[in-house]
């Protein structure tokens, strides 16, 4: 895991302008930093032109290196906003490895009152910013901005995209030279599409030289104030001297593109989430689901826990986390604070040695806004309860009232919700999949998404996936005068809430055995230990010794996890052709069979997302849009491989058990 990575250090002059102290240069020209970003980026990218020659429904993808204050990116949202069509859609991407504090970004963007309405919607949308990808929507699907927060060199590589155009703005070479090194020019041909074209403020001749040996095709162009010249270029190809850049594995490809009509099969936080993202990409997306509302299993809790259960060690697990809590936690700014969320913490104990081992691990390797120790002093004063322990804060985490994200998410006129639709097959025909109950056919479209947890195993192309059900059962307390002092969610082997409309949600268990979503009272003495684990004090205050167990409140439902503990995201394949396919592989692993994967064309899933649903639900219907649109993706491609479907198959090819 990347070490802390901090905020950007500036300092500022007597007229508000922001430097880094880190590389000792400036963020943006001190004549006109918006005359030199039009002139070097827009100008020289001719954006103007080529926004207003894309059609509904097209989209063009600007990458750029050093994120900075995103004045770049503000100037290119708004000349897109004035040029392109309705139905043209904006995807920037930026690699930073020091972004501004929240603060620091209002203030250095405040310059600019001519972009005020654009930088509070960034603003209102910049919020979980950490290591990693990082996706932020705007202007409802329009505009996507996806940071890369790291060292360009880590993420870069990582990047599954084609660039439509560069903006190279590190710090000036001399300030920062590993923003200007022949990899990372590399990197840049490796993304660029066809016609991909790049500039930069900088003319230096040896820059000039590592880009074309690259594959542009630079020149010197005349600049603006007190810039001489700027460079400008188009790609003309990858250079046939150079080794070809290594080739996605097949099992791993892009699938055929689909006519843009969906069926999402499942209306918990997976389906709305993935039907959500299709609409604002202008699909038309039938929602079915076979209970009378959304959100009736799993995902109807009254309050879930954005719950952050890292690894200190980067794992494919652990970046998922990451990438997911700031997606989901930038979503929960459209919802109403107090009644459907509240970001009020969490607090995780460190109930015993090994957990307190693990959190100081975690404490080392994140910084200190994801994440910090408090004592056992500390804890109780966050939690206004008592503690026999200190732990681990989150300070941007807390609760969630499921249901309503799932209702934001299914909002969309472009989602028709059909209620009270069991499908029990799929058929496809022709150029399009039906879904049938017993009797008669409830819909169809050129997509499948199957969002439905364990119960896609009901379809014979899903059947094999290694799902597994494990029930849980949660209990709500009513709150009393004492218990309303619970200020942040807590956890040790359960978790308990600050209450929402008079009730604490108490939680969960997890029984791998029971098929019985009846709660018991024996689930309920459960949680009622795990309360005691976590506070003696708050057992108390709510009086629940005190409650007979038959009277407890709760609900339970079954979560729908993976053997690795990883989501279940992309198209799926014909498992016995795939087998056929790629035999080869359960000989020798590294030699890979250049043959296309036999998918089931316009299948796909989003499923086995456990405990987590909250944090990985929502950033995989991204992934999935992504996959069916040839977009960039929002996830590192290696952890966006280990989400894939095929991952299973593979992995019983190369045991010899294909």
């Amino acid at each position: 895991m990347t070490p802390e990575l901090p905020h950007a250090q500036l300092d500022w002059d007597d007229q508000g302008r922001p430097r880094s102290r880190v590389f000792d240069d400036v963020y943006f020209s001190s004549e006109s930093g918006l005359d030199e970003t039009r002139h070097v980026f827009i100008e020289q990218n001719r954006l103007r032109e080529r926004f207003a020659a894309l059609s509904a429904g097209e989209r063009f993808v600007i990458g750029e290196t050093g994120f900075g204050t995103g004045l770049n990116f503000l100037c290119a949202w708004q000349l897109f906003q004035q040029q392109a069509p309705v139905g043209a859609r904006l995807h920037f991407v930026s690699v930073e490895k020091y972004p501004l504090s929240p603060t620091d970004l209002q203030r250095a963007l405040a310059l600019w009152p001519e972009l005020a309405s654009l930088t509070q919607a960034l603003l209102k949308q910049y919020v979980a910013v950490h290591s990693g990808f990082q996706r932020i929507v705007l202007q409802g699907g329009r505009v996507t901005l996806t940071l890369l927060i790291g060292d360009a060199l880590e993420q870069l590589p990582q990047l599954d995209a084609h660039i439509d155009a560069w903006f190279l703005d590190g710090f000036a070479p001399a300030k920062n030279p590993d923003m200007w090194t022949p990899e990372l020019f590399a990197e840049l041909a490796r993304l660029a599409a066809p016609g991909s074209t790049i500039s930069t403020f900088t003319s230096t001749g040896w820059v000039r030289r590592q880009l074309n040996a690259a594959g542009f095709k630079m020149k010197r162009t005349p600049g603006i104030g007190h810039k001489w010249e700027v460079l400008r270029g188009e790609f003309l190809g990858w250079p046939e001297e150079a080794p070809a850049p290594a080739k996605n594995k097949p099992w791993f490809a892009r699938p055929t593109p689909q006519a843009k009509t969906a069926l999402v099969i499942g209306a918990g936080l997976a389906g709305c989430a993935s039907a959500a993202s299709l609409a604002a990409r202008g699909w038309q997306v039938q929602l079915l689901e076979r209970h009378g509302q959304l959100a009736q299993e799993a995902s109807g809790n009254p309050q879930g826990v954005l719950y952050l259960k890292l690894s200190a060690h980067g794992t494919a697990l652990s970046q998922m986390i990451l990438s997911g809590f700031g997606y989901t936690r930038r979503q929960l700014e459209h919802l109403q604070r107090g009644l459907d969320w509240d970001a009020c913490g969490v607090l995780q104990l460190a109930f015993n040695a090994k957990e307190g081992e693990r959190q100081a691990q975690l404490a080392a390797a994140f910084p200190s806004d994801l994440l910090h120790v408090l004592d056992q002093a500390q804890a109780q004063t966050r939690a206004g309860i008592g503690l026999d322990h200190g732990g681990l804060f989150y300070p941007e985490g807390g609760w969630v009232h499921p249901p309503a994200l799932c209702q934001w998410q299914a909002n969309h006129p472009q989602i028709q919700r059909l209620m009270h639709h069991d499908v029990l097959e799929l058929r496809r025909v022709g150029q399009q999949w039906q879904a049938w109950d017993a009797e008669r056919m409830l819909a169809s479209a050129a997509v499948v998404i199957l969002a439905g947890a364990a119960e896609i195993k009901r379809f014979a192309a899903s059947a094999e996936l290694p799902l597994k059900r494990i029930r849980g059962q949660i209990t709500h307390l009513p709150q009393t005068t004492q218990s309303q002092h619970l200020a942040t969610v807590v956890c040790a082997e359960g978790y308990v809430a600050p209450p929402r409309l008079g009730e604490h949600t108490l939680g969960a268990s997890f029984d791998f055995n029971s098929t019985d979503l009846t709660p018991t009272a024996a689930e309920h003495a459960g949680n009622l230990d795990m309360l005691r684990d976590i506070s003696a004090d708050l057992l108390q205050r709510l009086h629940a010794d005190q409650l007979p167990l038959e009277s407890l409140q709760g609900r339970a439902a079954f979560r729908c996890t993976s053997p690795d503990y990883l989501p279940i995201v992309g198209p799926l394949a014909d498992q016995a052709a795939f087998a056929q396919t790629y035999a080869a592989l359960g000989k020798d692993a590294r030699q890979v069979p250049d043959l296309p994967c036999p998918w089931l064309e316009g299948l796909y899933i989003n499923s086995g997302h456990g405990s987590r649903g909250l944090i990985t639900a929502p950033l995989s219907g991204e992934l999935l849009a992504a996959w069916l649109e040839n977009e960039p993706l929002p996830l590192p491609r290696s952890v966006a491989e280990a989400c894939h479907p095929n991952r299973f198959a593979l992995r019983r090819l190369i045991r010899g058990k294909g």
